[in-house]
């Protein structure tokens, strides 16, 4: 079989008019070279002589500057691009701090299990060439219990993440009591990550790890590492409260990149309906996957992961056979599924992978030639990174971005030089978040008493212990605070999401009945109700039953041509307001909501076609949420019908969804939003913007401060599609939004503005 390589590949791209006439922008990157510097003075001469047995007889700029500052006794936060040799701006001056002192020891931190297994054999790499007894090993949850006394004492640099930081190290620090008294440095790889409800738990976990190491008389240095975002050393200093230097020139080499956008073409004008992102990307990884051109996609979500994967397998198998490898990567497959994968993609043996942004991160699956996003991630920086997996050093790469109907994907693809010109976008955190900081004080006082006086992220730490001792949980004793509950804190308090309850997911298809995956409790109802279609690694399984008492869903292998779509019902109550203020005329409001959401009914959607063939009920527990939100009043004086104006307040809230993630780097899951045609709060039509979380993540704080110019930007981006009456590129199909809906929201917006705002507006 004859395959063509990736420069004819860019050429037969240019060329195809089918394609090319949905192309709004072509970016080439030009190929940049490397800056080099030598090693800096004080690095041992030994682990000199190990890096240039592996090829590296120079360092990249960024690396040396790095490198210096923390032999300098320096924090550091390292920005550079995907593939930059971050790595040894933290390997070696750790390293050579080891082989100068064999009592000192680092700890490593990366946000998941992968991430932190994969670098351990570029360590291992590196030690083996120095020919030291330098003890490294990986502590998490896989770990061998035999081997779990041995790391504790012996391990002179040990490997893990924020959830065994959190619950299997910390409560047991005096297990690890040589760790703690010499411990010289702290990694934090991937900071980036650690945004909104993660960060902000993490950001305590390294509250309790400082305040750990202050009582065993050691005071470590933090090197940080981060894709591009807007404010690395902000959050670098909010995460960990120290000062850092910024370490962003990079130096690394890197080839020509193709970075192309594709807008799937209009299939109903008067609707704005475009073709699926899916099933263009399913046409165009053709011209890829045929010619061996090994390539990763990005999905929004774990059920398109598996849609995905299930077409390229038949396009793959149809016309190049078995042997070409396509394969899915989630959260949710078991480790060793994982494991496979990556050893697959960095051995060359599996030619395409469709993920979610589990992949995004820095787990080495080799070099890739191609990247295809189908769907704006959310984020530039998030788009930054999933196009840097394709394409490594003086490798030519494409990296192909599908949008989809998504109003934010249509402002993308209509605005490029947004996205190419636009700095990428900040990393916020809220560790003071009255939920999580409640739950990481009890867990710091199970490590260790707390005095008198002593602060705990906030000045009123005192008021937490009192309340504490109130529930029994807390003795206060002449100056101390004790521990004096039966309850283990840490083990019930999840990093990642509101609840520590997944649920399992068995298949019985067989009679052994075995364990494919599991899913977070919230997620559970609109994707593990029962009847629903549930898609592993391109197999179909069909919901038999949904034990929800016991968190346990078990499903079947299904022969259907379908998969399933849930729909969630919402109802908001305001419990109090914290701030409130004008807006053009207007009321503004920040406070705290009580929100309720019903899982109802599941629709069956059409594989290739994507119609909707079907729907059922589903009968499942309500489930309850307190939070914080940000509302507006739409002006009493509006003179529409019930109909009319609750149409264009549904326009309004689906674009203010849409587009919120250009302002606030988080995931669009962490917000959502409601309206009231008239709301028994305010008495008047109201909408309402929410953190997705219990007690809120501070979203909807920067929201009320940037309500005026986010407001602008919904009526610029409705005003200006090409749409008749609505269309999913602003404010929603017209059959949701009903024949006025998108005249009448611009209606709603220009009142709010009124005739002072209208010329600010047109020059925006």
């Amino acid at each position: 079989m004859v395959f063509i390589n990736i420069d004819n590949l860019i050429n037969e791209l240019k060329s195809s008019n089918k394609i090319s006439k949905n192309i709004t922008n072509w970016k080439v990157i030009p190929k940049r070279e490397g800056k080099y510097k030598p090693y800096p003075k004080g690095i041992n001469k030994n682990i000199i002589k190990a890096l240039e047995r592996k090829g590296i007889d120079k360092l990249y700029s960024h690396q040396y500057d790095a490198i210096k500052e923390s032999l300098k006794g320096n924090n550091t936060v390292i920005v550079t691009p995907t593939a930059s040799g971050k790595t040894l701006c933290y390997n070696i001056p750790i390293l050579n701090s080891i082989v100068n002192n064999k009592n000192l020891r680092a700890l490593y931190l990366f946000p998941t299990k992968a991430l932190s297994q994969d670098q351990v054999s570029d360590l291992f790499g590196i030690i083996q060439q120095l020919d030291e007894e330098i003890k490294t090993f990986t502590y998490d949850g896989d770990t061998n219990k035999n081997a779990r006394q041995a790391i504790r004492k012996a391990g002179h640099i040990v490997i893990t993440n924020p959830d065994m930081l959190h619950s299997g190290i910390l409560p047991h620090h005096t297990k690890w009591v040589k760790l703690f008294e010499n411990l010289e440095y702290i990694v934090i790889d991937e900071i980036h990550h650690y945004k909104g409800v993660f960060g902000s738990h993490v950001a305590n976990v390294l509250r309790r790890l400082k305040r750990i190491c202050k009582f065993y008389g050691t005071n470590p240095k933090f090197i940080c590492c981060s894709a591009t975002i807007a404010n690395p050393k902000e959050l670098a200093e909010n995460l960990v409260e120290n000062n850092f230097k910024l370490i962003d020139n990079n130096g690394s080499p890197s080839g020509e990149k193709h970075f192309i956008f594709y807008n799937p073409p209009v299939v109903n004008r008067e609707l704005g309906i475009r073709k699926s992102a899916l099933l263009e990307a399913n046409k165009l990884a053709k011209s890829f996957l045929y010619n061996n051109i090994q390539t990763i996609f990005f999905t929004r979500s774990r059920k398109s992961v598996e849609v995905m994967t299930s077409y390229l397998m038949d396009t793959v198998e149809k016309k190049i056979g078995s042997n070409y490898k396509v394969t899915g990567y989630r959260g949710g497959y078991l480790p060793n599924e994982r494991r496979k994968i990556e050893k697959g993609l960095r051995k060359g043996e599996i030619l395409g992978v469709v993920s979610t942004n589990a992949l995004e991160l820095g787990i080495d699956i080799g070099s890739l030639d191609a990247s295809i996003i189908i769907g704006y991630p959310g984020s530039i920086s998030s788009t930054w990174q999933q196009a840097g997996r394709a394409g490594r050093k003086s490798k030519k790469s494409v990296s192909l971005l599908i949008t989809t109907s998504n109003p934010l994907d249509q402002y993308i693809a209509n605005n490029p030089d947004y996205f190419f010109k636009h700095s990428t976008e900040k990393c916020y955190v809220n560790p003071n978040n009255l939920i999580i900081l409640f739950n990481h004080i009890r867990c710091a006082a199970f490590e260790l008493p707390f005095k008198d006086g002593e602060k705990f992220g906030i000045e009123n730490t005192i008021e937490v212990l009192n309340f504490l001792e109130e529930e029994n949980e807390l003795r206060h004793v002449e100056d101390m605070w004790y521990w004096m509950s039966d309850v283990f804190p840490a083990e019930n308090i999840s990093l990642r999401s509101a609840s520590n309850e997944n649920f399992v997911i068995i298949d019985i298809s067989k009679p052994k009945r075995k364990v494919i995956g599991e899913i977070d409790r919230f997620s559970a109802p609109l994707l593990l109700h029962e009847q629903a279609i549930y898609i592993h690694l391109g197999k179909l399984y069909q919901v038999n039953e949904l034990d929800y008492n016991n968190k346990t869903a078990f499903v079947k292998q299904a022969d259907v041509d379908y998969y399933t779509d849930a729909s969630l019902s919402v109802d908001l109550n305001v419990l109090n307001v914290l701030k409130e203020s004008d807006l053009k005329g207007i009321k503004k409001y920040i406070g705290e909501v009580s929100i309720r959401a019903l899982v109802t009914m599941y629709k069956k959607i059409k594989f290739h076609t994507h119609e909707n063939i079907g729907w059922g009920k589903v009968n499942l527990p309500e489930q309850e949420l307190q939070t914080t939100a940000f509302w507006f009043e739409i002006p009493k004086n509006i003179n529409m019908s019930n109909e009319n104006l609750k149409n264009a307040m549904l326009g309004i809230s689906n674009v203010l969804v849409n587009i919120t993630p250009i302002y606030l780097m988080c995931d669009p899951r962490d917000i959502n939003s409601i309206y009231h045609v008239k709301s028994p709060f305010t008495n008047a039509p109201t909408i309402y913007i929410y953190d997705t979380y219990p007690g809120g993540i501070g979203l909807s704080e920067k929201l009320y401060e940037l309500s005026y110019d986010l407001l602008v930007n919904v009526y610029n981006l409705i005003k200006s599609c090409k749409c008749i009456s609505g269309c999913p590129s602003c404010v929603g199909p017209v059959e949701e939004v009903g024949e006025n809906g998108k005249q009448k929201a611009i209606n709603i917006l220009e009142v709010i503005f009124k005739n002072e705002s209208k010329r600010k507006i047109n020059k925006t």
